[in-house]
Protein backbone atom coordinates (compact mmCIF):
# COMPACT_ATOMS: atom_id res chain seq x y z
CA UNK A 1 0.00 0.00 0.00
CA UNK A 2 1.34 3.43 -0.92
CA UNK A 3 2.13 5.87 1.89
CA UNK A 4 -0.83 8.02 2.89
CA UNK A 5 -0.44 11.80 2.70
CA UNK A 6 -1.89 14.53 4.90
CA UNK A 7 -1.73 18.31 4.81
CA UNK A 8 -1.47 20.09 8.16
CA UNK A 9 -2.75 23.62 8.73
CA UNK A 10 0.31 25.31 10.24
CA UNK A 11 -0.35 28.54 12.12
CA UNK A 12 3.06 28.68 13.75
CA UNK A 13 1.77 27.89 17.23
CA UNK A 14 2.38 24.89 19.44
CA UNK A 15 -0.83 23.01 18.66
CA UNK A 16 -0.26 22.77 14.91
CA UNK A 17 3.36 21.74 15.55
CA UNK A 18 2.22 18.89 17.81
CA UNK A 19 -0.69 17.79 15.61
CA UNK A 20 1.58 17.38 12.60
CA UNK A 21 4.22 15.53 14.62
CA UNK A 22 1.66 13.11 16.12
CA UNK A 23 0.58 12.07 12.62
CA UNK A 24 4.15 11.90 11.30
CA UNK A 25 4.90 9.46 14.13
CA UNK A 26 2.44 7.09 12.47
CA UNK A 27 4.35 7.01 9.19
CA UNK A 28 2.09 9.42 7.32
CA UNK A 29 3.70 11.80 4.81
CA UNK A 30 2.83 15.29 6.09
CA UNK A 31 3.21 18.66 4.39
CA UNK A 32 2.15 21.99 5.88
CA UNK A 33 -0.05 24.75 4.54
CA UNK A 34 -0.18 28.31 5.87
CA UNK A 35 -2.70 30.89 4.70
CA UNK A 36 -1.60 34.53 4.52
CA UNK A 37 -4.50 36.88 5.32
CA UNK A 38 -2.56 40.06 6.11
CA UNK A 39 -3.80 40.02 9.72
CA UNK A 40 -1.13 37.82 11.26
CA UNK A 41 0.60 39.32 14.30
CA UNK A 42 3.86 37.42 14.35
CA UNK A 43 7.01 39.13 13.24
CA UNK A 44 5.40 42.28 11.83
CA UNK A 45 5.41 44.75 14.72
CA UNK A 46 8.42 43.00 16.25
CA UNK A 47 10.34 43.80 13.09
CA UNK A 48 9.38 47.49 13.19
CA UNK A 49 9.36 48.87 16.73
CA UNK A 50 12.64 49.72 18.45
CA UNK A 51 11.41 48.34 21.77
CA UNK A 52 10.90 44.92 20.20
CA UNK A 53 14.34 44.60 18.64
CA UNK A 54 15.38 41.88 21.10
CA UNK A 55 12.47 39.65 20.07
CA UNK A 56 13.13 36.97 17.43
CA UNK A 57 12.32 37.99 13.86
CA UNK A 58 10.97 34.81 12.39
CA UNK A 59 8.01 33.49 10.50
CA UNK A 60 6.67 31.00 13.03
CA UNK A 61 4.96 28.84 10.40
CA UNK A 62 8.23 28.44 8.50
CA UNK A 63 10.01 27.76 11.78
CA UNK A 64 7.51 25.00 12.67
CA UNK A 65 7.97 23.40 9.26
CA UNK A 66 11.74 23.52 9.75
CA UNK A 67 11.44 21.83 13.17
CA UNK A 68 9.30 19.10 11.65
CA UNK A 69 11.41 18.75 8.53
CA UNK A 70 8.40 19.15 6.24
CA UNK A 71 7.57 21.22 3.19
CA UNK A 72 5.41 24.30 3.85
CA UNK A 73 3.07 25.78 1.25
CA UNK A 74 2.28 29.46 1.93
CA UNK A 75 -0.92 30.51 0.18
CA UNK A 76 -1.96 34.16 -0.30
CA UNK A 77 -5.70 34.46 0.42
CA UNK A 78 -5.83 38.22 1.05
CA UNK A 79 -8.51 38.99 -1.56
CA UNK A 80 -10.70 35.94 -0.94
CA UNK A 81 -10.48 36.45 2.81
CA UNK A 82 -12.04 39.92 2.69
CA UNK A 83 -15.56 38.50 2.53
CA UNK A 84 -14.86 36.40 5.64
CA UNK A 85 -13.88 39.54 7.58
CA UNK A 86 -16.58 41.82 6.21
CA UNK A 87 -19.57 39.43 6.08
CA UNK A 88 -19.05 36.57 8.54
CA UNK A 89 -22.00 34.17 8.44
CA UNK A 90 -21.46 33.17 12.06
CA UNK A 91 -20.66 36.66 13.32
CA UNK A 92 -17.70 37.95 15.27
CA UNK A 93 -16.05 36.91 18.50
CA UNK A 94 -15.22 39.42 21.23
CA UNK A 95 -13.77 41.84 18.66
CA UNK A 96 -13.80 41.81 14.83
CA UNK A 97 -12.53 38.24 14.77
CA UNK A 98 -14.67 35.99 12.54
CA UNK A 99 -13.08 32.88 14.09
CA UNK A 100 -15.64 30.26 13.09
CA UNK A 101 -16.01 31.55 9.53
CA UNK A 102 -12.23 31.81 9.32
CA UNK A 103 -11.72 28.18 10.31
CA UNK A 104 -14.42 27.02 7.90
CA UNK A 105 -12.80 29.03 5.11
CA UNK A 106 -9.26 27.78 5.75
CA UNK A 107 -10.26 24.13 6.10
CA UNK A 108 -12.27 24.55 2.90
CA UNK A 109 -9.19 25.89 1.12
CA UNK A 110 -7.18 22.95 2.49
CA UNK A 111 -9.83 20.57 1.14
CA UNK A 112 -9.47 22.12 -2.32
CA UNK A 113 -5.70 21.80 -1.97
CA UNK A 114 -5.70 18.07 -1.13
CA UNK A 115 -8.00 17.40 -4.09
CA UNK A 116 -5.62 19.25 -6.41
CA UNK A 117 -2.47 17.61 -5.03
CA UNK A 118 -3.56 14.04 -4.42
CA UNK A 119 -3.41 14.11 -0.61
CA UNK A 120 -5.69 11.98 1.54
CA UNK A 121 -6.76 14.05 4.54
CA UNK A 122 -6.38 17.26 6.57
CA UNK A 123 -4.86 17.82 10.03
CA UNK A 124 -5.47 20.76 12.36
CA UNK A 125 -4.23 21.51 15.87
CA UNK A 126 -7.71 22.28 17.20
CA UNK A 127 -8.58 21.26 20.77
CA UNK A 128 -12.17 20.95 22.02
CA UNK A 129 -12.99 23.82 24.35
CA UNK A 130 -9.80 25.78 23.76
CA UNK A 131 -11.31 28.71 21.85
CA UNK A 132 -14.67 30.19 22.87
CA UNK A 133 -15.88 30.77 19.31
CA UNK A 134 -14.40 28.21 16.92
CA UNK A 135 -13.22 25.29 19.07
CA UNK A 136 -16.35 24.20 20.94
CA UNK A 137 -17.93 20.77 20.87
CA UNK A 138 -20.91 22.24 19.00
CA UNK A 139 -18.91 24.25 16.45
CA UNK A 140 -16.30 21.66 15.47
CA UNK A 141 -18.84 19.67 13.40
CA UNK A 142 -19.86 22.96 11.74
CA UNK A 143 -16.27 23.47 10.56
CA UNK A 144 -16.05 19.94 9.17
CA UNK A 145 -19.43 20.17 7.41
CA UNK A 146 -19.44 23.73 6.04
CA UNK A 147 -15.85 23.45 4.78
CA UNK A 148 -16.78 20.33 2.82
CA UNK A 149 -14.00 18.38 4.53
CA UNK A 150 -16.45 16.23 6.54
CA UNK A 151 -14.60 13.19 7.93
CA UNK A 152 -11.39 13.93 6.05
CA UNK A 153 -10.66 16.46 8.82
CA UNK A 154 -8.62 14.90 11.65
CA UNK A 155 -7.78 16.74 14.88
CA UNK A 156 -5.07 14.55 16.43
CA UNK A 157 -4.86 16.40 19.76
CA UNK A 158 -8.53 15.86 20.67
CA UNK A 159 -9.58 13.05 18.30
CA UNK A 160 -10.62 10.71 21.13
CA UNK A 161 -13.26 13.25 22.16
CA UNK A 162 -14.77 13.28 18.67
CA UNK A 163 -16.40 10.74 16.32
CA UNK A 164 -14.04 8.60 14.24
CA UNK A 165 -12.84 10.11 10.99
CA UNK A 166 -12.18 8.33 7.70
CA UNK A 167 -8.40 8.05 8.30
CA UNK A 168 -9.14 6.27 11.60
CA UNK A 169 -11.84 3.96 10.21
CA UNK A 170 -9.69 2.99 7.25
CA UNK A 171 -6.73 2.20 9.50
CA UNK A 172 -4.46 4.85 7.99
CA UNK A 173 -4.14 6.28 11.50
CA UNK A 174 -4.26 4.40 14.82
CA UNK A 175 -6.85 6.14 17.00
CA UNK A 176 -5.23 4.72 20.14
CA UNK A 177 -2.14 6.82 19.42
CA UNK A 178 -4.15 10.05 19.20
CA UNK A 179 -5.09 12.28 22.15
CA UNK A 180 -8.08 13.48 24.17
CA UNK A 181 -7.00 17.01 25.10
CA UNK A 182 -9.78 19.43 26.01
CA UNK A 183 -10.26 22.82 27.61
CA UNK A 184 -8.08 25.90 27.81
CA UNK A 185 -5.19 24.50 29.85
CA UNK A 186 -1.94 24.33 27.91
CA UNK A 187 -0.29 21.84 30.27
CA UNK A 188 -1.04 18.68 28.22
CA UNK A 189 0.40 20.30 25.08
CA UNK A 190 3.48 21.51 26.93
CA UNK A 191 4.05 18.03 28.36
CA UNK A 192 3.73 16.50 24.88
CA UNK A 193 6.13 19.11 23.51
CA UNK A 194 8.71 18.06 26.12
CA UNK A 195 8.15 14.42 25.19
CA UNK A 196 8.91 15.22 21.55
CA UNK A 197 11.90 17.39 22.53
CA UNK A 198 10.40 20.73 21.48
CA UNK A 199 11.60 23.46 23.82
CA UNK A 200 11.34 26.69 21.82
CA UNK A 201 7.92 27.36 20.35
CA UNK A 202 5.52 30.25 19.84
CA UNK A 203 2.79 30.72 22.42
CA UNK A 204 0.56 33.43 20.96
CA UNK A 205 -2.07 34.53 23.48
CA UNK A 206 -5.47 34.42 21.79
CA UNK A 207 -4.02 33.18 18.54
CA UNK A 208 -1.80 34.99 16.05
CA UNK A 209 -4.44 37.24 14.51
CA UNK A 210 -4.75 41.01 14.94
CA UNK A 211 -8.53 40.74 14.62
CA UNK A 212 -8.67 39.25 18.13
CA UNK A 213 -7.06 42.44 19.47
CA UNK A 214 -9.51 45.01 20.86
CA UNK A 215 -7.46 48.08 19.92
CA UNK A 216 -6.81 46.84 16.39
CA UNK A 217 -10.51 46.04 15.90
CA UNK A 218 -11.43 49.52 17.13
CA UNK A 219 -9.14 51.03 14.49
CA UNK A 220 -10.57 48.82 11.74
CA UNK A 221 -14.16 49.72 12.73
CA UNK A 222 -13.16 53.40 12.72
CA UNK A 223 -11.69 53.00 9.22
CA UNK A 224 -14.96 51.54 7.95
CA UNK A 225 -17.04 54.23 9.63
CA UNK A 226 -14.88 57.03 8.23
CA UNK A 227 -15.16 55.63 4.70
CA UNK A 228 -18.86 54.93 4.95
CA UNK A 229 -18.36 51.36 3.75
CA UNK A 230 -16.84 48.10 4.97
CA UNK A 231 -13.83 47.58 2.74
CA UNK A 232 -10.06 47.49 3.11
CA UNK A 233 -6.87 47.01 1.14
CA UNK A 234 -3.63 45.40 2.31
CA UNK A 235 -2.01 48.82 2.88
CA UNK A 236 -4.89 49.75 5.19
CA UNK A 237 -4.52 46.74 7.44
CA UNK A 238 -0.74 47.05 7.52
CA UNK A 239 -0.98 50.69 8.64
CA UNK A 240 -3.49 49.80 11.36
CA UNK A 241 -0.70 47.74 12.97
CA UNK A 242 1.70 50.67 13.22
CA UNK A 243 1.83 54.00 15.03
CA UNK A 244 -0.45 55.98 17.32
CA UNK A 245 -3.82 56.54 15.60
CA UNK A 246 -5.58 59.77 16.57
CA UNK A 247 -8.89 61.04 15.12
CA UNK A 248 -9.42 64.62 16.36
CA UNK A 249 -12.19 65.29 13.83
CA UNK A 250 -14.51 62.99 11.87
CA UNK A 251 -13.01 63.94 8.50
CA UNK A 252 -9.41 62.94 9.19
CA UNK A 253 -7.12 60.95 11.42
CA UNK A 254 -3.39 61.05 12.07
CA UNK A 255 -1.00 58.09 12.12
CA UNK A 256 1.90 59.14 14.34
CA UNK A 257 5.16 57.20 14.43
CA UNK A 258 6.12 56.22 17.98
CA UNK A 259 9.82 55.60 17.40
CA UNK A 260 12.47 55.53 14.69
CA UNK A 261 11.44 52.07 13.51
CA UNK A 262 7.84 53.13 12.96
CA UNK A 263 8.87 56.41 11.34
CA UNK A 264 10.98 54.45 8.87
CA UNK A 265 8.04 52.16 8.11
CA UNK A 266 5.67 55.11 7.60
CA UNK A 267 8.19 56.72 5.22
CA UNK A 268 7.19 54.08 2.69
CA UNK A 269 3.63 55.44 2.66
CA UNK A 270 4.25 59.20 2.72
CA UNK A 271 3.67 59.69 -1.02
CA UNK A 272 0.14 58.29 -0.59
CA UNK A 273 -0.80 60.72 2.20
CA UNK A 274 -0.53 64.32 3.26
CA UNK A 275 2.31 64.11 5.76
CA UNK A 276 3.88 66.35 8.38
CA UNK A 277 7.17 66.52 10.24
CA UNK A 278 8.89 69.06 12.47
CA UNK A 279 11.90 70.83 10.96
CA UNK A 280 12.85 72.56 14.22
CA UNK A 281 12.76 69.64 16.67
CA UNK A 282 13.13 65.88 16.58
CA UNK A 283 9.79 64.18 16.32
CA UNK A 284 7.55 61.73 14.50
CA UNK A 285 6.55 61.43 10.89
CA UNK A 286 2.78 61.95 10.78
CA UNK A 287 0.50 60.69 8.02
CA UNK A 288 -2.86 62.42 7.57
CA UNK A 289 -5.60 60.08 6.35
CA UNK A 290 -8.72 61.87 5.13
CA UNK A 291 -9.72 65.30 3.85
CA UNK A 292 -8.26 68.25 5.75
CA UNK A 293 -8.89 71.99 5.49
CA UNK A 294 -6.58 74.74 6.77
CA UNK A 295 -7.95 74.54 10.31
CA UNK A 296 -7.44 70.77 10.26
CA UNK A 297 -3.82 71.16 9.13
CA UNK A 298 -3.22 73.65 11.93
CA UNK A 299 -4.60 71.17 14.48
CA UNK A 300 -2.57 68.33 12.96
CA UNK A 301 0.62 70.41 13.17
CA UNK A 302 -0.07 71.30 16.80
CA UNK A 303 -0.71 67.63 17.62
CA UNK A 304 2.58 66.71 15.95
CA UNK A 305 4.21 69.28 18.22
CA UNK A 306 2.80 67.55 21.28
CA UNK A 307 4.51 64.29 20.28
CA UNK A 308 7.82 65.94 19.33
CA UNK A 309 10.78 66.98 21.46
CA UNK A 310 9.47 70.53 21.11
CA UNK A 311 6.33 69.76 23.13
CA UNK A 312 7.27 72.37 25.76
CA UNK A 313 8.61 74.98 23.32
CA UNK A 314 6.58 78.16 22.72
CA UNK A 315 6.34 77.13 19.07
CA UNK A 316 7.80 74.70 16.54
CA UNK A 317 8.21 74.71 12.79
CA UNK A 318 6.27 72.08 10.86
CA UNK A 319 6.68 71.09 7.22
CA UNK A 320 3.49 69.91 5.52
CA UNK A 321 3.63 68.00 2.25
CA UNK A 322 0.31 67.83 0.46
CA UNK A 323 0.15 66.23 -2.96
CA UNK A 324 3.82 67.01 -3.58
CA UNK A 325 3.47 70.69 -2.61
CA UNK A 326 5.37 71.65 0.54
CA UNK A 327 4.53 74.44 2.97
CA UNK A 328 5.89 75.42 6.37
CA UNK A 329 4.13 76.91 9.37
CA UNK A 330 5.01 77.78 12.94
CA UNK A 331 2.59 76.51 15.57
CA UNK A 332 2.25 76.23 19.31
CA UNK A 333 2.29 72.55 20.41
CA UNK A 334 -1.09 71.43 21.70
CA UNK A 335 -1.12 71.20 25.51
CA UNK A 336 -2.10 67.79 26.92
CA UNK A 337 -5.31 69.06 28.51
CA UNK A 338 -6.62 69.98 25.04
CA UNK A 339 -6.17 66.44 23.69
CA UNK A 340 -9.36 64.47 24.31
CA UNK A 341 -8.98 60.83 25.26
CA UNK A 342 -11.67 59.80 22.77
CA UNK A 343 -9.44 61.03 19.95
CA UNK A 344 -7.16 58.05 20.53
CA UNK A 345 -8.15 54.91 18.65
Amino acid sequence: MSQRKAVALISGGLDSLLAARVIMEQGIHVEGINFFTGFCVEGHTHAIRNQDQAKPKRNNALWVAEQLGIKLHIVDIIEEYKDVVINPKHGYGANLNPCLDCKVFMVGKAREWIEQHGFDFIITGEVVGQRPKSQRADTMPVVAHESGAEDLLLRPLCAKNLPETLPEREGWVDRDRLYDFSGRSRKPQMALARQFGFEDYAQPAGGCCFLTDKQYSTKLADLWQARGERRYELDDIMLLKVGRHVRPRPNFKLIIGRDEGENNFLEGYRKQFTHLRSTSHKGPLVLLDGEAGEDDLELAARLLGRFSQGRDAPEIEVEINRGGATSTRRVKPLPPDEIRQDWYL
